[in-house]
């Protein structure tokens, strides 16, 4: 796991389903792209997205990288299907930090998509 998030206190953690669609194309990146990989995403001002080889992590880049939310912990051994969902724990850094969750799924999702295009 990045060292960005070991030593964060945890404002709140939940179990997470990340839909299969998502979490094949994030085993697609890292298999045929250099991690980690940062995307920004303009449309939610000084954020990051930073994919590493075992998290995903939204960063504050006016705060020198300061953790927003962040899905670790993904269970997927012993998966046998490529369409089943995948549990993993989402943690949040900051009070606000839900409002994003959908926002930066959507972006990754469409940046992973153009970058292996």
């Amino acid at each position: 796991m990045t060292t960005r998030i070991e030593d964060m206190p945890v404002y709140a953690e939940r179990r997470v389903d990340i839909d299969a669609a998502l979490y094949n194309l994030w085993r697609r990146a890292r298999m045929h792209l250099e991690m980690p990989l940062r995307v920004e995403l303009p449309t939610l001002r000084q954020l990051a997205l930073i994919i590493e080889e075992d998290c995903w992590v939204v960063v504050d880049q006016t705060h020198y990288d300061l953790p927003v939310l962040a899905w670790v912990e993904f269970q997927d051994s012993g998966r046998t299907t490529l369409h089943t969902p995948v549990s993993c724990t989402l943690n949040y850094y900051h009070y606000m930090a839900s409002s994003l969750r959908e926002k930066v799924l959507a972006l990754m999702r469409d940046e992973l998509d153009t970058r292996l295009a």
